[in-house]
């Protein structure tokens, strides 16, 4: 051996830059993870323009979501803020995700590059205030949403919240190649595990989304609350599996 990277090492790395991977070759298990979930009646023509197929709605609904992740294996703790649809595949109902904006690069790498999770990186918040849990989302210095719910106002059965949470996600993994052509385009599925629900209430919930060109989560506009939770819990995230190719 003259000391040589070779094919076998580079071949045993998982992401890049290959000396200093840019987050661990770890299965990420989630302690003390809370989520504000938003559910809102939208503009069906706005869901049309952004579900692909062959995925497809019933009611036009969206759950705005924050995240507050209290420790993450091999990330630590930060915040998430996304918007998730509830969407059909054949028989199987389940929730696209749409957006997802998390103030930790690590994850927002592991997300897209492991995973097909559409992460960019953003500024969300989660905390209490004045008797309600109140949850934001920043892009730079420009606010993007602000969600509030009265805090702990009603218990919610621990078992509609477990459901809550394990809906299946279908996500769209794509990977353009060097001449600007998709090598890779497939819509993919996941869905959480080992769950363990410690807390959840219900509640009354505000939600106000602000425009912005680079995070247009007000393009998807509030008509409607409809339903609102308050989760803490302990998953880990399941495998990707592909369920359709949009290049075969």
């Amino acid at each position: 051996m003259d000391g040589t990277l070779n094919r076998e090492q580079i071949l045993h790395s998982l992401n890049t830059p290959l000396t200093n991977p840019a987050y661990a070759p770890a299965v990420a298990r989630f302690t003390d993870r809370e989520y504000l979930n938003i559910v809102y009646r939208t503009d069906p023509e706005a869901l049309r323009a952004v579900v692909p197929e062959p995925l497809e709605f019933d009611e036009p609904l969206v759950r705005f979501e924050i995240m507050k992740m209290g420790d993450v294996t091999s990330f630590g703790p930060y915040v998430e803020a996304g918007q998730a649809i509830p969407v059909r595949l054949g028989d199987e109902h389940g929730e696209y995700l749409h957006a997802m904006y998390l103030d930790n690069f690590p994850a927002t790498a592991a997300g897209r590059e492991a995973s097909a999770f559409p992460k960019v990186m953003g500024s969300p918040t989660l905390y209490v205030d004045n008797a309600a849990l109140v949850g934001t989302l920043d892009y730079g210095t420009l606010r993007v949403a602000t969600a509030t719910m009265g805090y702990k106002h009603h218990p919610l059965d621990l078992d509609e919240a477990k459901a809550q949470i394990t809906t299946p996600s279908y996500m769209l993994k794509i990977v353009p190649g060097y001449d600007h052509r998709l090598r890779v385009c497939e819509l993919v599925r996941s869905q959480i595990t080992d769950v363990v629900v410690k807390q959840a209430y219900t509640g009354p919930a505000r939600l106000q989304l602000f425009e912005h060109v680079l995070a247009p989560v007000a393009d998807l506009p509030v008509r409607e609350i409809v339903s609102a939770s308050h989760i803490l819990t302990d998953l880990t995230l399941g495998g990707i599996e592909p369920v359709h190719d949009y290049l075969a």
